[in-house]
């Protein structure tokens, strides 16, 4: 499962979106909040993952800690700081799904910064 998330991020400083068919399954979901509609399939995907980032050599430091493991779904604890003020700071858990082949094929993002609302 770290693995996983390493190719994740490797990906993410890698130029171009090649790198996504070796992560996700053709037909993925990927879910950037519980409150939001999943981008469907890989040229979705790719689409998003170029307008989000600001290159490949975006400035970013991503710490990960894998939760929990049960069967195909895993659970990620993952802080990333881009170094800029609040903005650019956030603390996620990942929900992921894998197909028998190691791709993932649901991805759930719960995104928290700390400008955001907590509810109280």
């Amino acid at each position: 499962m770290d693995s996983w998330v390493a190719g994740y991020e490797a990906a993410w400083r890698t130029a171009g979106t090649e790198a996504l068919a070796n992560l996700f399954t053709a037909e993925a979901s990927y879910s950037m909040s519980p409150w939001r509609d999943p981008l469907v399939g890989l040229d979705a995907l790719a689409g998003f993952w170029e307008s989000e980032r600001d290159g490949p050599d975006e400035a970013f430091r991503m710490e990960r800690e894998v939760v929990a493991v049960d069967g195909d779904t895993a659970v990620v604890r993952v802080a990333v700081d881009y170094g800029r003020k609040a903005s650019g700071r956030w603390r996620d858990l990942w929900v992921l799904r894998f197909a028998p082949d190691g791709r993932c094929e649901a991805f759930e993002e719960w995104p928290f910064s700390p400008g955001q609302h907590d509810g109280h």
